[in-house]
């Protein structure tokens, strides 16, 4: 095949997989929120479960008309939400699913990740302040703001895992950690950075993606009781629908390069390397389905923070640990 044909599969199979598992997660945050509070949640759209809700969400909002502002900066209003999805998209081009199954093995991988999925916030910027809205730009600037307090302890997170497995491939730190740390009765174990020194890092990691992602108990740039509904305030119709996929994308997305780089990835304990390429898609996908519920959890179990609340947790408390962290990880290097 071609270049660009090739390059066309790719981009088609990775949107494929984003909007697929967005849709999942957004079927799977009504459903586990309903539980949660006592309610049902879904169950007519589609058949008994409710298993084609968020379809019927989205033909909803793209029936909607799609407003723009008189006094909006019209370009830079419609651009904002195609920014959002390309971040959310972008992640998923070096994320391996097994040995061979990755679009794209860069050497500097997880420098990568860190730096598309930090462009979602620039996405909201935008909206933020394209939008001619008061409510509009103070979320916009809330947005920034967390953005530079907590890229700051993904970043060491990230750099404590990097320090320890010493490479920035992200196929290579699954190998690592798919490396036998010991043996039981001739059988060789392996074991993930979590279990081996990273439950630091993997805890902030997992603070730092929420806050990232402006959900509860980080939602300050959105914040319904205080600014309507932030820098979506004037947004509508198909722009609208994509924040909302951004959002959920972005979450799947986070979780899988936290279960690349703390939980093993593609590789699981017991399985054979020889059928990783089959099994491994299933491993990771599982890992991912388990943070996500642990994001859906925290959303609708703790309060919103404080402004002041948010910004003390991020530079009193996550960035220090994760400065302790990056000795502790090359401590670990050395010792083990």
């Amino acid at each position: 095949m071609s270049f660009w044909a090739t390059l066309g599969l790719q981009v088609v199979a990775v949107l494929a997989v984003m909007l697929g598992l967005a849709l999942v997660t957004i079927y799977a945050e009504l459903k586990i929120s309903a539980h949660m509070q006592s309610r049902i949640g879904p169950y007519y759209a589609g058949g008994r479960w409710g298993w084609a809700q968020p379809l019927a969400d989205g033909l909803k909002f793209l029936q909607k008309e799609d407003l723009v502002p008189r006094l909006a900066d019209s370009t830079v209003y419609r651009l904002a939400p195609y920014v959002v999805i390309v971040a959310a998209l972008a992640v998923w081009v070096v994320i391996p699913f097994g040995p061979s199954l990755v679009v794209r093995d860069l050497d500097l991988g997880a420098f990568y990740v860190l730096a598309v999925s930090s462009l979602s916030t620039l996405g909201v910027l935008m909206a933020g302040w394209a939008s001619a809205n008061k409510y509009s730009l103070i979320g916009g600037l809330r947005a920034a703001a967390q953005l530079i307090a907590y890229e700051l302890p993904l970043l060491l997170a990230v750099l404590a895992v990097v320090v320890q497995a010493g490479t920035m491939s992200l196929s290579e730190i699954v190998a690592v950690q798919a490396e036998p740390w010991f043996v039981v009765a001739g059988v060789p174990i392996s074991a993930p950075f979590i279990v081996k020194g990273q439950i630091i890092g993997f805890t902030i990691f997992m603070i730092a993606a929420i806050a990232e992602l402006s959900r509860i108990p980080f939602d300050m740039p959105i914040a319904e009781s205080e600014l309507t509904m932030g820098y979506l305030t004037e947004y509508s119709g198909i722009r609208f629908t994509m924040f909302f996929l951004g959002e959920y994308a972005s979450m799947v997305a986070m979780s899988a390069i936290a279960a690349t780089l703390y939980l093993g990835g593609y590789a699981l304990p017991g399985v054979p390397a020889a059928t990783l390429n089959v099994v491994g898609p299933f491993v990771l996908l599982g890992k991912v389905a388990l943070l996500v519920f642990l994001m859906i959890w925290f959303r609708w179990t703790w309060p919103r923070l404080r402004e002041d609340q948010l910004q003390a947790m991020a530079w009193r408390w996550l960035i220090p640990l994760g400065l302790l962290n990056i000795v502790l990880a090359g401590i670990f290097k050395v010792v083990l």
